[in-house]
């Protein structure tokens, strides 16, 4: 059709018959809308890996990925906007990215909980009551500039609102992952912020369902219909909608496989709800969000929709949506002083408002002032609701080209700035003075309190772990605290804010959604510290996984431990075989092995005791500790000594001589640990604790003596010993330690490799000890620089005993 010259580009077919037919692909929409999905995921994934040292959340490569994609870089080449995003095209790649954002919104309103909302305390609602309300005003006298400039003519009622709830808005999920980077998501800070962003976010999605209804082209009346049937809507969503989706969650019981037709019949009702309000006029995306609020968050039900549907959604079409709004982003539309005057203003109302409303509000409820000022730069973190606001402000027509291109940029400045300056203002407290840090290995004294952190990175690990400190917790006055500690991977997946927010309601270490162990295995915790004598703190660390050794680390020396049990980075197989987890597992446990505060143990978890918790009366364990000599293995030493005292625990010493020369003063040392443990066999009457030297000149007879041994349930061995390794290439669990681990060596016990806490050889650890003595000329972590060798191990010159009563 032709119109004033013009002629309609022909709409695009779905598929081409190839290009030896002499059609070219990009012609059509399913190949042209493929090379765009990969495209925008190479470019954003790209930015986002480039972004990685900064520290800044995925969201930030996002929307500069959609804007050099766009008409402000590579979309100033005709030729290239031309043939990979014509025009033609945008009604497919407009259709899918809000098909992606639909789903995605019904998620989020999955992983919010109402609940949350009604516990947050006084001083962070009015945090965000401050944080919505100041900006919102600043937002409507902006929008007066704005329109006395370059959006004239616009209707005043909807531009007010829409530039309120730009200014206001405080993106929930980028902010819990800034606060994981800056490990501050299991802070008061972070906590408190965490709670205003929640009730900011609701109330953010009410001003914007607002906004909506007043942006229509109709009269006032119209837009009091829209509203009252929108809420109308909400009433029969929680009235009838909610009953059917809680019976479809109670048909799908834990243990038992989610049904398909319940899956499928979720997601069309979200498809359902989405026609539902759009044909209302409140936009689609509302009544997938509605959906998910009122789906019920227990059980496995949710969890497995949240991992049916995010990865593709978030990985391939939600990246859609920041190009199409970077497709609508001109920045050469600002242009001359008033426009970047515009700018500035918009930038530092938005600042002005959220952070300087939060920092008042803050200092007025008696937070200190750097904590204040801090919350407010968190605050003011804007994200993926900030973008639907100004896509909808212009599709309509309430926002023109450079009012949204110079909102996008703000909302872009003021989620940059977040981390560096968070970073550089705040620094959370160490550990006070008043409560020093003495004890920081197994081997001190008998009359303190031991204090263990325990980590582990899923379910499996919990049974071996409490059986292991059940036999380590000791007798009499010798008292044992236990802090159990989750390490969670906050990825970029959206299901990281369900994991936040359990962490804050429940205060339990909890479990992924794949797991579906979570009231079994909290049910667990609290038996084993009612049925035993040791006392269990349980802590949740979630944080990425190249930085999650510092919460293990800092944890240590905030609670004051004195040995941290570390899971291998190697899981069991059925065959009994292990297979590595990923190298960012092993590059957890040599950061924490150099770095940490105290003792480190690696526990190589092969089911001790089976795959439950035993009672402390029907514990049976036999355990070998091998001693070659050195700090870690009197360390290793001292910890098998403290398992002896458990009634139903049977300890076996094995000693070798060291083949690699000692000073005079370790052989003394050593000489000094092996005679206290003799001493403790001989205050055991009932044969219980044994002490054995074994005849053994070289490395063969070594391996064949503890062949010997492999019908024991645990062994208990030094990380370094003085002694040549046992295997070609050794891990971080030593010489001995990583052949009690490898294929040679078949047996089905358990292995804790112990390191002595030692600032001279640990010179990271220094930080948490301002006597420690100066770093020796060591390497800093000698198991990365072991060789190998075939030196024979040479055992003890004396004759053999089995048992000294």
């Amino acid at each position: 059709m032709a119109s004033n010259g013009t002629t309609c580009p022909k709409p695009m077919k779905a598929t081409s018959q190839g290009s030896f037919q002499g059609e070219n692909p990009l012609d059509f929409a399913l190949p042209l809308a493929i090379l765009q999905i990969c495209l925008v995921v190479v470019v954003t994934r790209g930015l986002a890996y480039l972004l990685r040292p900064l520290r800044q959340p995925r969201v930030i490569a996002e929307i500069i990925g959609g804007i050099l994609l766009g008409p402000s870089a590579l979309g100033r080449s005709s030729k290239f906007l031309h043939t990979v995003f014509p025009t033609q095209s945008m009604p497919v790649l407009d259709t899918l990215a809000n098909l992606g954002l639909l789903f995605f919104l019904f998620l989020v309103g999955l992983e919010l909980d109402i609940s949350t909302l009604r516990r947050t305390g006084k001083k962070a609602l009015a945090i965000a009551i401050a944080g919505i309300s100041v900006p919102f005003a600043l937002g409507i006298g902006t929008s007066f500039a704005f329109r006395a400039t370059i959006v004239k003519g616009t209707p005043q009622g909807p531009f007010l609102v829409f530039m309120g709830v730009a200014l206001s808005i405080t993106a929930f999920p980028v902010l819990a992952r800034i606060l994981a980077e800056l490990k501050l998501l299991t802070t008061d800070l972070g906590r408190m912020a965490m709670s205003a962003a929640a009730v900011n976010d609701v109330a953010a999605w009410i001003l914007l369902a607002l906004a909506i209804a007043l942006s229509g082209s109709g009269s006032p009346i119209i837009s009091l219909w829209v509203l009252l049937t929108a809420t109308g809507f909400v009433i029969a969503i929680v009235l009838f909608l909610r009953p059917v989706l809680a019976w479809m969650a109670r048909q799908s019981p834990e243990g038992e496989p989610v049904k398909e037709v319940y899956i499928c019949a979720t997601l069309s009702i979200v498809l359902a709800a989405g026609f539902v309000t759009d044909t209302i006029g409140i936009h689609a995306l509302f009544g997938a969000f509605m959906v998910g609020i009122v789906m019920p968050k227990d059980g496995p039900f949710a969890g497995v929709l949240i991992e049916k549907v995010e990865d593709l959604i978030s990985g391939l079409f939600l990246p859609l949506y920041f190009v199409s709004s970077g497709l609508k982003t001109n920045v050469a539309t600002i242009k001359g002083a008033k426009s970047w005057g515009l700018l500035v203003l918009v930038i530092a109302n938005a600042c002005l408002g959220k952070i300087g409303g939060t920092v008042v509000t803050s200092l007025l409820v008696k937070i200190p002032v750097r904590e204040a000022v801090t919350l407010g730069f968190l605050m003011n973190t804007k994200g993926l609701v900030e973008l639907i606001v100004l896509n909808i402000g212009r599709d309509r027509k309430v926002l023109n080209d450079e009012s949204f291109a110079i909102l996008v940029l703000m909302a872009l400045f003021t989620t940059f700035i977040t981390t560096p300056v968070v970073m550089a203002i705040y620094k959370p407290a160490r550990p006070s003075s008043h409560a020093p840090y003495k004890r920081r290995t197994v081997d001190g004294d008998d009359g303190d309190e031991l204090r263990v952190l325990a980590c582990f990175h899923s379910s499996r690990h919990i049974p071996t772990l409490l059986n292991l400190v059940e036999a380590s917790r000791g007798t009499g006055r010798r008292r044992l605290t236990m802090y159990a500690m989750h390490l969670v991977e906050l990825s970029e997946r959206s299901s990281a804010i369900t994991l936040v927010q359990r962490a804050r309601r429940d205060g339990m270490p909890f479990f992924n959604s794949k797991e579906q162990r979570t009231e079994r295995m909290v049910v667990a915790f609290e038996a084993f510290q009612q049925l035993s004598a040791v006392k269990v703190r349980p802590m949740t660390a979630i944080s990425d996984l190249d930085t999650i050794h510092r919460d293990v680390i800092d944890s240590a020396a905030d609670k004051r431990a004195a040995i941290v049990i570390m899971p291998y980075h190697k899981a069991l197989g059925h065959d009994g075989s292990f297979h590595s987890l990923g190298s960012a597992y092993h590059a957890i446990n040599k950061r924490v092995l150099r770095e940490a505060p105290c003792s480190v143990a690696v526990l190589v978890d092969r089911g001790l005791g089976g795959h439950a918790q035993v009672s402390a009366k029907n514990v049976a364990f036999s355990v070998a500790a091998l001693f070659f000599g050195g700090p870690d293995d009197r360390e290793a030493l001292a910890y098998a000594t403290r398992m002896a005292e458990h009634p139903g625990v049977a300890v076996t010493l094995a000693r070798f001589h060291p083949n690699r020369p000692q000073s005079d003063e370790e052989n003394h040392l050593d000489e000094e640990a092996v005679e206290a443990f003799k001493a403790k066999v001989g205050a055991v009457k009932d044969g219980s604790v044994r002490f054995e030297e074994r005849e053994a000149y070289t490395k063969e007879e070594v391996l064949e003596t503890i062949e010997s041994l492999s019908s024991f349930n645990v062994f208990v061995v030094g990380r370094m010993p003085p002694t040549a390794p046992l295997v070609e290439k050794p891990d971080e669990l030593g010489p001995v330690g990583s052949y009690l681990v490898s294929s040679e060596f078949r047996t089905s016990a358990s292995v804790l490799v112990i390191k002595r806490y030692d600032p001279a050889t640990n010179p990271k650890s220094k930080r948490f000890d301002p006597k420690a003595r100066p770093p020796i000329a060591t390497e800093e972590d000698v198991l990365d620089e072991e060789t190998g060798g075939g030196a024979a191990v040479v055992p003890v010159s004396r004759s053999p005993t089995s048992d000294i009563a």
